[in-house]
């Protein structure tokens, strides 16, 4: 499907996904803008979803690009991520056209809402500055245990997935900031284009829509991730504590109010 749109309604959208893309290489959450814009356009929710994938994938593919470039993430000490992220992606993607998301709905707001605690109360909840970025791969279970149920996530709903990333990656393996940032572009941009090879095999992408998103939103992930990089920590904490707080209240008030 090829939507029809005002000239007024393309630019709303080419600025909503530069924001998107922006938000999206520093935190995660730019789905939180672009898909709810979609869905006002008249674009129907699996259409919406499936076209998000495909604008995503361009903005986190210049994300994880740009960190990698920086020697801030090495693909080699995580194909344990990779292929659990894929897997989890591809059961996420296809259980969300079969499974009721009401109870996800309403138990997602939560769990975000305690990730922003736990952020805030806990100063090292993102990484320490003082940590040595990793020479070797992380635990293989470590590796599994994390990316399946985010994969999965990522397939199956999708919003804060690079905020669960980037957290449990500082917890998990014990990484920088940046480093956790790095993996967390990375794997959202695994599990973004799996799922969209699978919208696409269910004609569930609007092509023209997304493709004109995934330019704005690439060119915004690209001065992102370059001010993560440039600015680091005092700028990524607190961006990262609004944007899973606005997320929380977004989800709270479409799930229970």
């Amino acid at each position: 499907m090829d939507l029809l749109l005002e000239p007024s309604s393309w630019a709303i959208l080419a600025l909503i996904g530069f924001i998107a893309g922006f938000i999206d290489a520093v935190v995660g959450g730019g789905g939180l803008l672009s898909i709810p814009a979609l869905l006002t356009m008249g674009v129907n929710p699996h259409m919406a979803l499936g076209t998000n994938k495909l604008a995503a994938s361009f903005g986190s593919s210049m994300a994880a690009f740009t960190y990698y470039k920086q020697r801030l993430f090495s693909p080699s000490l995580w194909y344990h991520s990779f292929i659990a992220a894929f897997i989890g992606a591809v059961i996420g993607t296809f259980s969300v056209s079969l499974i009721n998301n009401a109870w996800l709905e309403k138990a997602l707001p939560l769990i975000i809402i305690i990730i922003a605690l736990y952020t805030l109360l806990q100063p090292n909840a993102m990484g320490d500055k003082n940590l040595i970025p990793p020479n070797r791969p992380a635990s293989a279970l470590k590796q599994w245990l994390q990316a399946i149920p985010l994969g999965f996530y990522d397939g199956f709903a999708g919003p804060g997935t690079g905020a669960f990333w980037t957290v449990s990656s500082s917890r998990l393996h014990h990484l920088p900031l940046l480093h956790s940032c790095g993996l967390a572009r990375a794997m959202t941009f695994t599990s973004n284009v799996t799922s969209l090879i699978i919208f696409f095999m269910l004609q569930k992408v609007d092509i023209a829509l997304g493709l004109s998103m995934g330019v704005c939103m690439m060119l915004g992930a690209y001065i992102g991730a370059h001010s993560a990089i440039k600015f680091g920590f005092p700028f990524i904490r607190p961006l990262f504590i609004i944007i899973i707080i606005i997320i929380a209240a977004k989800l709270t008030w479409s799930a229970w109010i």
